[in-house]
């Protein structure tokens, strides 16, 4: 069957914005007057959890000794991630995060050859449009027929709850869609949809377990490959 649809992950997949979402937890640790410092291998097993508010109340949980959380802990959260939020967009505005190779051209093609686009991802409609208005143009949302984001669905990846959203809104069949993730979360939550997932590893996901996916790739530098692969004529 011919693809009708390629539904892309946002963080990792589009971009390399990990890194960028660590230093951004810090700067907001900073200000808020705390000590708490996310480096490389401590961010590393925080990413077993999806979702940037997700990921501060699993560190207070399972990595924070002695710590006592305000009465108001949730909306102490909220306002955490609001300015990690902050300094993440502004630099994704900067242009300090581009898209991965392949990524733009691959957009740009399968649009051509009347493939329908949609994301599919944990992270914020904020840096969402932050990532794409710099890497595709300030119309980048018309290239997107569904644009599943944030908090639109209760449970986050690996659930299947943004994909079947997505699938929803597309108005199209697992079997007629592909994934494009990154991560051991997203092709399970895209594997529970039912949906072909592809991988791209990047520096925090290499080593993860893939079993499932179709391929995995180091990125989509070689898209005359890639192409071949998904059956996709350009």
């Amino acid at each position: 069957m011919t693809i009708k649809a390629i539904i892309f992950d946002v963080d990792g997949t589009l971009a390399d914005t990990e890194d960028g979402h660590r230093q951004s937890f810090n700067k907001a640790f900073a200000e808020n007057g705390l000590d708490w410092n996310w480096d490389v291998p401590l961010y590393d097993k925080l990413l077993k959890v999806t979702g940037g508010k997700e990921r501060i109340k699993y560190f207070v949980s399972d990595f924070l000794q002695g710590y006592t959380k305000p009465d108001n802990f949730d909306d102490f959260v909220k306002h955490l991630h609001a300015v990690k939020t902050g300094h993440y967009t502004a630099m994704l505005r900067e242009g300090a995060i581009p898209l991965r190779p392949g990524i733009k051209q691959l957009i740009h093609d399968a649009r051509a050859a009347g493939i329908t686009l949609a994301i599919a991802t944990t992270t914020t409609a904020e840096n969402v449009s932050a990532l794409l208005e710099v890497g595709l143009g300030k119309d980048w949302a018309s290239y997107f027929a569904a644009n599943g984001c944030g908090d639109i669905v209760p449970k986050k990846k690996p659930a299947p709850d943004i994909y079947d959203w997505v699938l929803d809104k597309l108005a199209l069949q697992p079997s007629e869609c592909i994934a494009l993730e990154d991560s051991y979360n997203g092709l399970h939550s895209a594997l529970a949809a039912g949906i072909k997932t592809y991988i791209t590893t990047n520096p925090y996901t290499h080593t993860q377990n893939f079993t499932g996916a179709a391929a995995v790739l180091n990125d989509l530098s070689n898209l005359p490959a890639f192409y071949q692969m998904i059956g996709l004529r350009i």
